[in-house]
């Protein structure tokens, strides 16, 4: 069962905002930004990425019902920020995978034992990002 949504509102309230200052350079991490499809509003979120075959590969730890996912699905895009590389992402596409192939052993055991299986995957758009190094935002 992925994480219990009880947690979420602290994840959010205390965890995002460190986490969101050093994901974008960190191995394994990034910032997502996106368009909130009903309020307009852009939020930017820490989490999980992994390349994998040359798209990019998010395991939904919180299940695939959750505001950002719906977000991105509903937008057909999302930007991320990883390893200090701005990428546009397009062609969302939820898949189910109960073993975890596409993430690395390390880190497959954990959602393995977390029951996570579903996972997003997006590919960098055209043109879309690897080009430039971003700055730190403060």
């Amino acid at each position: 069962m992925p994480i219990s949504s009880a947690v979420r509102p602290w994840v959010v309230r205390y965890v995002n905002p460190l986490t969101r200052r050093i994901a974008p350079w960190l191995p394994g991490f990034c910032t997502v930004t996106y368009l909130g499809r009903r309020s307009g509003r852009t939020y930017t979120i820490p989490l999980n990425v992994f390349r994998q075959r040359g798209a990019f590969v998010f395991a939904l730890t919180y299940g695939p019902d959750v505001q950002w996912v719906q977000n991105v699905l509903a937008a057909g895009r999302c930007e991320v920020v990883t390893r200090g590389r701005r990428f546009v992402l397009v062609n969302p596409r939820l898949e189910q995978d109960p073993s975890a192939s596409a993430i690395p052993i390390p880190v497959r055991q954990f959602l393995l034992l977390m029951d996570v299986d579903r996972f997003l995957w997006m590919d960098p758009a055209p043109g879309g990002g690897d080009a430039a190094d971003v700055e730190p935002r403060s």
